[in-house]
């Protein structure tokens, strides 16, 4: 990487995972979205070609390895290669979504750390710096021997819970794991903490075993925030127990809306007013969604990101301007 580099535009590249959020930075920035053909053969393999000249410039390959998972994990590592062959100054990763996070760790005999065996194919693929937002477990950083740049996207969340005007409402942790986080966004909104107390008898199946700070949810509205919703049995089944402990108007908060299973015949049944997420995850292309989902863009947080690491400004005060 050379200086000459800082006199050109950043050029983004876009996987087929996040093409709209890709576009959306490119509007931000105020530069052309990069060309990128991407087909898939008949055998199911993948193929990827980069349509600009690409040598000497910094290059930003923004990909969430979202389902269908493992065929956009190979395109994200395919486009990467496909920049460092085409003589690329410097690749960066940008994963609004990271997949495998939540295998993170060896927690039963036999079974791989699948979070791990990813950073490692990203970086042997030839990714200079990593860009995500809102990691599973915050110690996947040291997963991985390249920079990794962990962009928190609550203060957007944040942002429409004030824009909404609740009044009287109480902040929820869905589980005890997550009181540190929720505690945070209570503190940012001024509001109490209550916590669901829950147990997993099985992968993505919970149970509500008790409120803890149960008088907190009594006659307030509550705000429900996670940083995912995948089957969405965790904030449906919160949702049940706090409208059967008294409360009035349930809102559920996150940055990530995988949504997978039966997540939308979930959400429309539960007693949730609004469920808001971002478009870490792009919905387009997978059926309506339930009309109580709003969805955020955390395009303008990652142009924000993307300017000053091409710039070698500091990224620690986008921390601080965005972590809740």
């Amino acid at each position: 990487m050379n200086d000459q580099m800082l006199d050109k535009d950043p050029i983004v590249l876009p996987g087929s995972a996040s093409r709209t959020v890709a576009l959306e930075i490119c509007e931000q920035l105020r530069i052309p979205l990069g060309g990128v053909e991407t087909r898939r053969f008949s055998d199911s393999e993948t193929f990827v070609k980069i349509l600009d000249n690409i040598r000497g410039r910094d290059v930003f390959v923004v990909q969430s390895t979202s389902a269908p998972t493992n065929e956009h994990l190979m395109e994200l590592l395919l486009l990467i290669d496909a920049a460092k062959r085409a003589s690329a100054a410097r690749v960066t990763a940008v994963l609004p979504y990271f997949g495998y996070a939540r295998q993170d760790r060896k927690d039963q005999g036999r079974v791989a750390l699948s979070a791990k065996l990813v950073a490692n194919m990203i970086v042997k693929a030839g990714a200079d710096r990593l860009l995500t937002i809102d990691l599973h477990s915050g110690q996947i950083q040291g997963f991985f021997d390249i920079p990794v740049d962990h962009l928190l996207a609550g203060r957007i969340l944040v942002e429409h819970a004030q824009s909404e005007k609740i009044s009287n409402f109480c902040v929820v942790s869905p589980d005890v794991g997550n009181v540190k986080l929720a505690r945070n966004y209570a503190n940012l909104l001024k509001a109490p903490l209550a916590i669901v107390d829950k147990r997993r008898p099985a992968p993505n199946v919970s149970e509500v075993m008790a409120i803890i700070g149960e008088q907190e949810v009594h006659g307030r509205n509550v705000m429900i925030f996670d940083d995912m919703i995948d089957t969405a049995g965790t904030i449906c089944n919160a949702a049940l127990a706090l409208k059967e402990r008294g409360a009035l108007d349930v809102y559920a908060l996150a940055v990530h809306g995988v949504l997978s299973g039966a997540a939308f015949d979930r959400l429309n049944e539960a007693p949730i007013k609004e469920v808001i997420i971002t478009n870490t995850i792009e919905q387009s292309g997978r059926g309506g969604l339930p009309a109580k989902v709003t969805v955020l863009s955390v395009a303008p947080l990652l142009a924000q990101a993307i300017e000053r690491i091409h710039n070698h400004q500091s990224v620690s005060d986008l921390f601080k301007a965005m972590a809740p």
